[in-house]
């Protein structure tokens, strides 16, 4: 059902599947096999920001975050809780692993995301799974936008983040519904969300196997508390190179990058989610601009917007070095975390 009181619109589907289908889509996780860090993914770089982590601003944030909190956690330790695991399913549209056919075409996810945009063409995209070992948790973070001619394949993700919170691209934008499924129990781990805006109290979701939330999680921050009971300085070594690996039919191992074996896990220590993607849109011409490139930005339209904007703001003046510091500034400047 649809919370007509929030902001941003959030639809619940429970439950998501019948029973065969809910244990296929586990069936399908351990087949897989074998999960890279989120970090271990595609990386852009260019003079702007050169250097910057691709999400560098949930990054810092979360930092920010541990500093305040003043743990006495280790460099190591902030790495491990936040180096989770990630594998694509689907891209573009196209299934890459046998039997998420039924997940990427859910008819019930493809109207959740029309009641989440308004927009009645629902073109499914991606599906990935995130998978969590005890001790880990999800920095709170809005999703990687798109827009026509801008990407993760071309721009760095944190200039995509910026761009979307400055306002000044939508008319570029590509709005994508993103659909969150579970499909096992386990401790911890809920879902952290602020539909009503970063300066409003956020809200948390307990997962329920079997059931979806869907919403706009470009624009609504969220995050996942830290999963299972582990004191994080007991937490093994996780950072990139690490894999996560079925081991068993209810085994898991935690490998680093020589092949050695850092932890095992059972199943239900585990936190599984599968992530659903589709951009939605109004009606035959956008989605012929959007295919045919017709109306696409530019790498230099984007700084030059973004420039014009700090200008206007009073924030820079004269010529400005496309560097680091500017792209630090950029994420000061337009995002703005939840503060509880």
């Amino acid at each position: 059902m649809t919370s007509s009181s929030l902001t941003a619109p959030v639809v619940a589907l429970d439950p998501l599947f019948d029973e065969a289908g809910a244990a296929a889509v586990l069936d399908l996780c351990t087949r897989h096999g074998s999960y890279r860090t989120y970090a271990a993914r595609e990386h852009i770089d260019t003079e702007l920001g050169r250097g910057l982590a691709q999400r560098h601003d949930s990054m810092r944030n979360f930092l920010r975050l541990a500093d305040e909190r003043d743990r006495g956690e280790s460099t190591r330790v902030l790495t491990a809780r936040t180096s989770y695991f990630r594998e694509e399913y689907a891209y573009d549209g196209t299934p890459l692993v046998p039997g998420i056919e039924p997940f990427l075409g859910h008819a019930g996810l493809a109207d959740a995301a029309r009641a989440v945009h308004g927009r009645p063409i629902v073109a499914p995209s991606i599906a990935y799974a995130n998978l969590l070992v005890p001790g880990q948790e999800l920095a709170v973070h809005t999703d990687v936008p798109e827009f026509r001619g801008a990407n993760r394949k071309s721009v760095p993700q944190w200039l995509l983040v910026v761009m979307h919170h400055s306002g000044l691209f939508d008319e570029w934008r590509l709005p994508i519904a993103t659909g969150i499924a579970w499909f096992q129990r386990s401790e911890g781990g809920a879902l952290l969300y602020w539909p009503d805006g970063p300066i409003a109290p956020g809200r948390t979701h307990p997962i329920r196997p079997n059931t979806a939330l869907v919403l706009d999680t470009d624009s609504v921050f969220h995050g996942v508390a830290s999963v299972g009971s582990v004191a994080t300085e007991d937490l093994p070594p996780i950072a990139t190179g690490v894999t996560l690996t079925a081991a068993g039919a209810d085994t898991w191992s935690l490998r680093d990058a020589t092949g050695a074996e850092l932890a095992t896990y059972a199943w239900d220590e585990l936190r599984f989610s599968v992530s659903w993607k589709a951009y939605c849109l109004r009606d035959e011409a956008e989605r012929h601009a959007w295919q045919h490139h017709t109306d696409d930005l530019d790498y230099d339209t984007i700084v030059g917007r973004l420039l014009e904007d700090l200008r206007a703001r009073g924030r820079v003046s004269g010529e400005v070095d496309q560097d680091r510091t500017l792209g630090l500034r950029l994420i000061d400047e337009y995002i703005r975390f939840p503060r509880d």
